[in-house]
């Protein structure tokens, strides 16, 4: 068994390139409908003149295009200040916990499984339990005397009689008491929101030694 503080770093390498926008010329904007618009009017029939009516059929579609166009651009401006709004607030959630949803770990028959678990108080003692889906306790391992924070742990596959176990999903939890002596219980899957990063458009956050999208997080409190 391995008890660390654990944390992550990462750097990255970013290239730039250049390139030249192309309109595209496959729909037709309120700028195409006036240049159209001006060309009838000056290729009409002197004899045969477009009547009023008809022009001013053709400029209120002509008005309600740009109103249209207005419309959609204001719109898509208002969805980017949103999006944005709610990303930021987000960093609001540094300092609560933020709860995965899952207290399972993943075991296959033979290897080792690592986990973190949080411990909002300080151990005075403590025991992790290991069961299975139907409940039964396979294993345990002693947490010992340290700060609150958030521990790794290594099981080795083996259950309290030193026997391997099966392949499977395992529920982690654990059970310690603070310096005062009281009962406390914490399980794996709920840990502080230590920082928020943003990147390409989605939002992280920090939890353990590990950054997982937002929308992996069930509940903050």
């Amino acid at each position: 068994m391995a008890i660390t503080s654990t944390g992550l770093n990462a750097a990255t390498n970013l290239e730039t390139t250049t390139s030249t926008a192309v309109a595209d010329k496959r729909a037709l904007g309120k700028d195409d409908f006036m240049t159209l618009l001006l060309v009838e009017l000056q290729h009409q029939d002197p004899t045969e003149p477009m009547d009023s009516e008809k022009i001013l059929t053709q400029t209120s579609q002509l008005a309600g295009l740009e109103s249209a166009e207005n419309t959609k651009v204001a719109l898509e401006e208002l969805s980017a200040i949103l999006g944005s709004t709610n990303q930021f607030s987000t960093i609001a959630a540094i300092g609560k916990t933020a709860d995965l949803g899952s207290d399972a770990i993943s075991l296959e028959e033979g290897s080792t499984s690592t986990f973190e678990m949080y411990f909002p108080s300080d151990i005075q003692q403590g025991t992790i339990s290991i069961t299975d889906l139907d409940g039964v306790e396979v294993a345990t391992i002693d947490v010992g005397t340290n700060p609150s924070g958030v521990y790794q742990f290594d099981w080795n596959g083996l259950d309290s009689s030193g026997n391997t176990v099966e392949s499977g999903i395992y529920r982690v939890n654990a059970s310690y008491s603070d310096s005062s002596g009281n009962t406390l219980q914490t399980r794996l899957g709920a840990y502080p929101i230590e920082s928020v990063r943003f990147e390409n458009g989605s939002t992280l956050v920090k939890v353990g030694s590990s950054y997982v999208p937002l929308e992996n997080i069930v509940e903050v409190y």
